[in-house]
């Protein structure tokens, strides 16, 4: 695989979740939603795609969605204003799937791992071949890279949202990202 289409990959094939999510044609915000029911209604599949992106099992990702609003419920009185709640929402969703993360290791610990491919029949179809090995690829890296390219290319974050999100320095946002490529690029078959 040439140097670069690694990159060139998990940006189209996140780059078309991103377009059946629909993402691009999501207004830059203007007027932020102003309840909390509005946020629900406006953001809550596209944060339940980004856990699975994370987490990798729908059901799963649905729970830490949820935490991420029942979370904002509870903090509602103390927020600067309507568009810090997606920020919140979104570390909080990435918080949430790291939590997850862990407590699957912990359980692999105690408990022969098992694959299971979490992903429904409809997701896949709707992605090419080169998307899936792309998506199966993802789900191969360490959690922390896989966050931050999920991040960056599904959630078309710059590398200071990254860094707010993930809780990690921009340095290394830009390190993580670089051999998070190299390992796909390698796993990919190039």
């Amino acid at each position: 695989m040439p140097e670069g289409s690694a990159e060139r990959s998990v940006e189209a094939t996140l780059g078309h979740l991103r377009t059946i999510d629909g993402l691009e044609q999501a207004p830059s915000q203007p007027a932020a939603p102003l309840t909390l029911e509005d946020l629900y209604r406006t953001h809550r599949m596209r944060l339940v795609r980004l856990a699975i992106l994370l987490v990798d099992e729908p059901a799963t990702a649905e729970d830490v969605v949820q935490e991420a609003f029942t979370g904002l419920h509870r903090n509602w009185g103390r927020l600067r204003d309507a568009a810090a709640a997606v920020g919140y929402l979104r570390t909080a969703v990435v918080n949430g799937s790291r939590s997850v993360l862990r407590r699957r290791k912990t359980a692999r610990e105690y408990v022969p791992p098992h694959a299971v491919n979490a992903r429904s029949a409809e997701s896949l179809a709707m992605l090419s071949s080169e998307h899936q090995a792309v998506v199966s690829a993802l789900g191969k890296l360490p959690p922390r890279q896989r966050e931050v390219l999920v991040l960056r290319y599904y959630g078309g974050l710059s590398e200071a949202e990254i860094s707010e999100a993930a809780g990690i320095s921009k340095g290394t946002v830009k390190s993580t990202a670089s051999r998070a490529l190299e390992s796909l690029q390698k796993a990919m078959g190039g």
